[in-house]
């Protein structure tokens, strides 16, 4: 098992590798897709703090520190929505070390 979280009809052809600026895509997937999808990124979670979200187009590299924000937003109404949001935040630049 790689560092690699592929999302589904991923291709190996030559990827834009993102690492800096903004960059959101929104996509669409069946309830299966979005089961080994997660499954996958659970692996990675659970692995190591650090993971490559991918596509066909494009790929981003990520290391990340504990703890993983989880945000849960649910908005009821005439068409009610369910929101899962992870937020995984890039480790701190030395400000965790200390001499004992």
């Amino acid at each position: 098992m790689g560092d690699r979280v592929n999302l589904p009809d991923d291709r190996d052809r030559q990827r834009t590798t993102v690492t800096d600026g903004f960059f959101e895509r929104e996509i669409h997937l069946s309830r299966e897709a979005t089961a080994n999808f997660l499954r996958d990124l659970a692996d990675q979670i659970e692995t190591d703090t650090s993971l490559t979200l991918s596509s066909q187009e494009w790929e981003i590299p990520f290391d990340y520190r504990e703890p993983v924000e989880v945000e849960v937003e649910f908005s009821g109404g005439r068409e009610s929505e369910l929101e899962v949001e992870l937020e995984f935040t890039e480790p701190r630049g030395g400000e965790e070390l200390s001499v004992e």
